[in-house]
């Protein structure tokens, strides 16, 4: 019997096209409450980021599993943020790799934005950051002098390069990985935070076993979490190299995909 279920946000729970949650996974969500199951976001994105939805968490596995914790009480119209929290998991990036990245970004004159604990911030913006701002649809974070990134705690850091860059970065920065999910840029965080570990925390801390679990994703960063999950659903939208990890493949984003995996694992359940 499923007891937990985590979603991934972009391509998952909202859809590119319209940046809404659908109406069948607002459905999707009150039928997996009716059935026990506790609702659990897994996202890449940090807390400020995360926008209003109209569905319910218990939790939050935030900037691939860089700090996790446990949702309190929620505050109206604040953006899912939370009061009187239980962190699971805080893991930021080492300082010294962080100078590296903000090294190498400088002298190559890459975007990239840092995620701090409770906020973001923008250094050498160009054209893609732009249009990365524009497809997530988030407001422009503060636009900053590189040099002032070196000063903060950093738990997740957003690259915009392309692809071919990934290795040298990783060369770079050994005790980081690149769980890149987007042509345009890769996310950067410490090589030991996953979606699956702040899944593990979570499950952990409420006494589910990993067979009771069900995890929705389509990015590559939704890779760790589809193959931890006792099940796990990829969406219609993911790329093959994602959904060769999954156990099922849904409809995509835009065509109820999450509803239609959840009527299906609950009435086999039955």
């Amino acid at each position: 019997m499923i007891k937990a279920a985590f979603f991934d946000i972009d391509g998952t729970l909202l859809s590119f096209e319209t940046h809404r949650v659908s109406p069948g996974t607002v459905r999707a969500f009150d039928r997996l409450h009716q059935a026990g199951v506790r609702t659990f976001l897994s996202t890449g994105r940090p807390e400020v980021l995360i926008p209003d939805m109209p569905v319910t968490f218990e939790g939050m596995i935030t900037m691939n599993g860089a700090l996790v914790f446990l949702s309190g009480e929620q505050v109206a119209g604040s953006r899912q943020q939370v009061v009187g929290r239980d962190e699971l998991l805080s893991n930021p990036i080492r300082d010294e790799e962080l100078q590296a990245w903000l090294d190498f970004a400088k002298e190559n004159n890459l975007c990239t934005m840092v995620f701090t604990r409770d906020n973001m911030l923008l250094a050498q913006p160009n054209e893609i950051g732009l249009k990365l701002r524009n497809q997530l649809e988030f407001e422009m974070p503060p636009v900053v002098d590189i040099d002032v990134m070196r000063k903060e705690t950093v738990y997740q850091i957003i690259a915009i390069m392309p692809e071919a860059l990934d290795a040298r970065v990783s060369e770079l920065l050994p005790h980081c990985r690149l769980p890149r999910w987007h042509p345009y840029f890769t996310d950067i965080v410490a090589h030991d935070n996953s979606k699956a570990r702040g899944m593990e925390a979570i499950c952990r801390h409420f006494g589910i076993r990993q067979e009771e679990t069900l995890a929705f994703g389509d990015g590559a960063n939704d890779i760790e979490m589809l193959r931890w999950a006792g099940i796990g659903v990829a969406m219609g939208n993911a790329a093959d190299g994602v959904k060769q990890h999954a156990d099922r493949v849904t409809a995509d984003v835009d065509h109820e995909g999450i509803e239609m995996a959840v009527n299906e694992i609950i009435d086999n359940s039955l």
